[in-house]
């Protein structure tokens, strides 16, 4: 196909908080208007610090939760209009990895029975060939066929993962969102895993929503990049634009937090003061701009929102982003 396979417009979630008798109810404003696309075998990394709504977005993308506004369109079909029958067609080829492999994974049910209950569903295959189907998705995963007969309890935190991402392939998606896939595991395994993640989309032609605040990961597997902050999208675009000539002063802050191979090299930390905005009070001009360092921040970014704007080959929400500065390293 020609164009983007997922196409998201405006996406807006909000989570109302309970009231009580002397205190008024309150909004969390988890994701603000973000726009964003994925085109066929292509990895976008969706990056940002804790809270920043990076995971109610993808999920707010496959409708595991309900988003209040915006569109989804996934190869043409609009996702959000979907009724339950055209909703279970699309979850075939929309799937997610969730980030923790030991909650995951329903610890009464075998792997098998795991990876197994997805191709039921959709009868994808008859019920004498499902067993050798799941045995042939674990060894895709590099686990042994045996590994159908046991419980989840029985594996390492990367294998736990591997079974996550054989469920999520028994179904043959398109499209993928992996949910922090490799941070709750030991450095080596991630690398294993990233691998893994990268033969599949070669081998399956898969499209990959990547969700990380690890920028070191995010190198080795995205085409492009969006950085959130407080439920917005501040600067989009591709994986080298983005990690060498970041336009942002919050991506800067967040490329300078990656450890530094080398240790003769020198970088300097940049420390952002003082804390995010309340999720439940939004500023009314840049969210950014209560932490910011750029030399040109003036009164403007206080009192007006930036729009996601083009600059050079990226897209960028600052006023300034087309002053040139440099950053300590």
């Amino acid at each position: 196909m020609s164009g983007p396979l997922l196409e998201v417009a405006d996406l807006v979630k909000h989570f109302p908080q309970g009231h009580g008798l002397f205190r008024p109810g309150r909004t969390v404003h988890a994701v603000n208007g973000v726009s964003l696309t994925v085109a066929p075998k292509e990895t976008l990394a969706l990056v940002g610090e804790s809270g920043s709504g990076k995971t109610t977005a993808g999920r707010a993308v496959l409708r595991l939760v309900e988003p209040d506004a915006g569109t989804v369109r996934f190869d043409g079909v609009d996702v959000l209009a979907a009724d339950r029958r055209a909703m279970k067609a699309l979850r075939r080829r929309m799937q997610i990895v969730f980030q923790d492999p030991y909650g995951s994974l329903d610890p009464r049910m075998t792997v098998g029975a795991s990876v197994a209950e997805g191709i039921e569903i959709h009868r994808l295959a008859p019920k004498p060939e499902i067993r050798a189907r799941v045995e042939r998705l674990l060894g895709e995963v590099g686990l042994e066929p045996a590994a159908a007969d046991k419980y989840p309890h029985q594996f390492s935190g990367g294998q736990r993962q591997r079974i996550g991402i054989a469920r999520a392939l028994g179904v043959d998606p398109a499209f993928v969102v992996l949910d922090e896939p490799v941070s709750a595991l030991d450095v080596s395994v991630q690398a294993q895993v990233l691998n893994l993640l990268l033969d599949l989309q070669r081998d399956r032609g898969l499209s990959y929503l990547f969700i990380a605040h690890d920028l070191a990961v995010v190198r080795q597997v995205a085409h492009r990049i969006a950085v959130m902050y407080y439920g917005r999208i501040v600067e989009q675009g591709g994986r080298d634009e983005v990690l060498e000539r970041p336009r942002h002063p919050y991506t800067r802050a967040l490329l300078s937090a990656v450890p530094e191979p080398d240790p003769a090299a020198q970088r300097v930390r940049i420390v952002l003061p003082g804390d995010p905005p309340s999720p439940t009070s939004p500023p009314p001009g840049c969210p950014f701009a209560s932490r910011c360092f750029h030399p040109a921040r003036d009164g403007r970014c206080a009192a007006e929102r930036p729009e996601l704007r083009p600059v050079g080959p990226s897209l960028v929400a600052c006023h300034h982003a087309e002053s040139t500065w440099e950053t300590p390293r």
